[in-house]
Parts: C-alpha cells; structure tokens; sequence
C-alpha cells in the first residue's frame, strides 16, 4: 500500500476514485493499516470492521468500473461514532449496558450514507451515552489526542476527531448535544459541523437529550463536510423532529465569496474566559475574513452568559428521563461521572425544567433579532486547547475552571437555538495543539456557513499533521 491514500480527503480522493486511477480496496487496506498501528495508542475505535469494510470496498470497485458511479463518497472509507445504529454491527454509544446490542437496522443517516456508497470501517470511542466532554471512557477505555497523545481528544465524539486527524479515516461522524461535535474538532484540529436541528434525522441514533441532539459531519476539510452533509440531510418520517426542508447542493456554495457578509461578534462573551493564544487566533482569523470583504460587525446578546446554565439544566433532566429503568436497575453499570449526572438531572423539579425552557425561548428570540443585522456569529470553538488527561479544572485568564463547563461554554448557543455552526482550526498553540474558530449562521444556512468556513480554510491553509510518536 501507499501509506498516503489514508491521509487524503474525500475532495482528493473522489475524482481519481471515479476515473479509476485509484481503487477503494487500496484506500480502505490503507486506512486499515493505520488503524492497526495507531489506534492500540490512540484508542479511538471501539468496533473495526475490517472484513465488512473491504467486502463493501470491492463492491463498490466493481460498481464503478462498470460505470455506476454514484458519486463523492462511493468508495470512500469512514468510521461512525458508535451511537449510530448499523445493522448487524453493534452500536455501544461507549456504554456497558449496551455493551451487546446488535440493531436490526441502519439509522437512516448511516443508510443514506451507505447509498451514497461510503465505506464504513468502524464505530469510534466516544465519552459513555455521549455525556461527557473528554472522551475517558471507563468501559472501553480513553482516546487520546493525535496531536498530544497525553491530552484529551474532547468529547463526547472524541474518538471521531482523533480517527480523522491521525488519519484513521477519511470522514467520520458525530453528535453534538453540547458541542460533542464542534469541540472534539476545535481541540483535534479537524472541521466539525453541526447541522440545523431537524436538518439530519436522529432516527436510529441513541439519544442523550431529545431536545438539543443533532447529528452531522467531521471531515478533514470544509469541502468534505458540504459532501457528507449532503448525503446525511433531508427529511425522514420516522424522525419526529425532522424538518421538511430543501436540501441545497452545499458545494456549489462554496464557489462564492464573502463579500459584503456581516459576522456579527459579541466581544463581551467572546473574548471573556479564553485562553490569550485562542483569543489572539480567532481574532487573527476574523481579521482575515475582514481582508477577504467581510464585515465585522459588534452585537449584544443580553442573555447569552446563562445559555451554559439553561444548557446544564436541560442536558441533565432530558437524559434523566431516558435513563430512569436503567438508572434504577443497572446503575452500578454507569461511569461514576455519568451516573452521578443522571442523579443529578433526577433532582430538578418540572419547575427548573420549565424556567428554563421558558429562558431558552428568550435567547432564541434575541438571536433571531441579532440575525436580522448580521448573517453568521463568530466564536472560538473551544476556550482552550486541549487539556491534560486526567485534569479535572483548566486555568483560564488566573481562574480555575471546571473543564466540562468550560469546554461547553461556547456551543451552548447554537444546541439550545438549534441554529447550525461549524469548528475549523484556525491554528496551532505554542505548545503546537490546535485551535478552532467557530461560526453559527441562520437556520437551515449551512450554505453561507459552509461557504464562510470554506473562503478562511482556503485563505488560511491546512494545519501541520500531527507526528503521533508511538510509545
């Protein structure tokens, strides 16, 4: 093998895949071979289905050269965060209760991507049922940052972003109920896109909070991420919270530029409780966007401060309720930091529940005025860069913080207003881990903010690859 077909995007890949320059058997050996050296370090797989991925690899070799090609990601190996259910493979979601469970179904993300002739290699690590933002798992162990193997990759869809960045994979996918796709990208230097909430179906996906999940792409590129979301989205009506929305063709976006768009940044939450290097690199990054003709404008969201607290409240009681049979009867099989999450989402009355819903229907409203003066909102991706296994506070500006709360701290916003955003590094610290700028645009936009994202990518260039030094 080339030992260099696993380090290409989709972008890359697809057009010598169509031609038959390149074989999908010899990208899938390729990243397979990865796997095998990598992740006894990396620990970002739970599942690898080596035979399942090359019987799918030849299939669809076979199938473009007869000239059935159907499209960017046919032949194109990718792993699933274990919470998607795939048929005949068992979907954990980083559980021991599930540790067993078999689906007798694809969710239907994962079925349209396999029409769209992806590969599927494996299912990734992830923090247990997703609730968590480190990705230290008790019962299959944790995963470690590609770019520092003693940090955290971030979570919960760590263990994507760590397959993507080490090159594992060519895509992947994650879920994001409080930043679980946005902040793993931010910290692993990979781009993460959170769709609309209804824009991809959560059908045949193990929920956390019902009404803050979302599901969608982790890629290596901004291009691939428009490729995956468009074979993820659209309507399905076994998901009640699907929307029946158009889906666009978001790479034709990308040909645009950023002329005369107006990104709104609020300075006061933006620019509190960051780190200096992150703060100076999202700076550097708008400053760029700005020399590319957009404009910057300053707003206020009054409300913006409590959306970590309305987030807390929510993020426990929802799982609450999904976990109470399990909770009761097999609590002794949770992580000691999931259970005591439950327990605490149980002690919450109707009361907290209602208030903050009530609050998260104000901050919505004050996004949607903002909206009315600006076309996208730009934040860091993350606080910080990738703290230290094992850490359980980060310093922040001379403060101890929690690292779960502050690593949420900048995607509450758009789980609790549904309104789509994505992570794309925007550089190295000094200590060379990654950092991401984030951007979060209109409901049902993912074009413009595809089309942002993608206009900096270009601009600013590719971060350096990660030189995993195995142990």
């Amino acid at each position: 093998m080339s030992n260099e077909l696993n380090r290409m995007t989709i972008s890359q890949l697809a057009p010598k895949v169509k031609s038959c320059k390149i074989s999908p058997v010899d990208i899938t050996l390729d990243v397979l071979e990865q796997i095998e050296k990598l992740d006894p370090l990396l620990n970002a797989y739970i599942t690898v289905d080596a035979e399942g991925a090359l019987k799918a690899a030849r299939t669809a070799q076979r199938q473009i050269a007869k000239g059935k090609y159907l499209g960017p990601l046919h032949g194109i190996p990718i792993s699933l965060k274990d919470l998607y259910d795939t048929k005949g493979m068992r979907t954990t979601a980083g559980s021991k209760i599930m540790a067993d469970r078999v689906p007798d179904e694809d969710a239907t993300s994962v079925a349209q991507l396999r029409s769209a002739g992806a590969v599927i290699v494996g299912k990734t690590n992830l923090h247990e049922f997703a609730f968590g933002s480190t990705t230290q798992n008790p019962h299959y162990g944790g995963t470690r940052n590609p770019y520092d193997t003693k940090r955290i990759p971030g979570g919960s869809s760590g263990g994507s972003a760590s397959a993507l960045a080490a090159d594992m994979c060519i895509a992947s996918t994650g879920s994001d109920t409080g930043g679980s796709i946005r902040t793993p990208s931010a910290l692993c230097g990979t781009v993460g896109l959170k769709p609309t909430y209804g824009r991809v179906s959560l059908h045949g996906i193990v929920p956390l909070a019902w009404s803050l999940d979302h599901v969608g792409p982790m890629t290596k590129c901004v291009r691939d991420a428009a490729i995956m979301l468009s074979a993820m989205a659209g309507h399905d009506p076994k998901d009640p919270t699907s929307a029946n929305e158009k889906v666009p063709a978001f790479t034709r976006a990308l040909k645009k530029d950023v002329k005369r768009l107006r990104i709104g940044i609020d300075p006061a939450f933006c620019f509190s409780m960051v780190d200096d290097e992150v703060a100076a690199s999202v700076e550097n990054a708008l400053r760029t966007l700005e020399g590319l003709g957009a404009r910057i404008v300053e707003v206020h969201l009054p409300n913006i401060e409590l959306t970590s607290v309305v987030e807390s409240i929510l993020i426990t009681t929802e799982p609450a309720a999904y976990h109470e049979d399990n909770l009761r009867n097999r609590g002794a099989d949770y992580g000691d930091d999931v259970r005591a999450l439950l327990e605490g989402g149980s002690v919450f009355s109707a009361v907290h529940y209602i208030k903050a819903q009530r609050l998260r229907r104000i901050i919505q409203q004050e996004f949607a005025r903002a909206f009315e003066k600006i076309d996208l909102f730009a934040m860091p991706g993350a606080p910080v860069a990738a703290p230290p296994i094992g850490a359980e506070t980060v310093s922040i500006a001379g403060t101890e913080v929690d690292i779960p709360m502050a690593l949420i701290r900048f995607a509450c916003p758009s789980n609790l207003t549904g309104l789509p955003a994505i992570s794309v590094p925007c550089g190295l610290s000094n200590e060379g881990l990654p950092m991401g700028l984030q951007l979060v645009g209109r409901a049902f936009d993912e074009a413009t903010l595809l089309r942002a994202a993608y206009a900096f990518e270009a601009n600013a260039g590719p971060l350096p690859k990660p030189a995993v030094e195995l142990d």
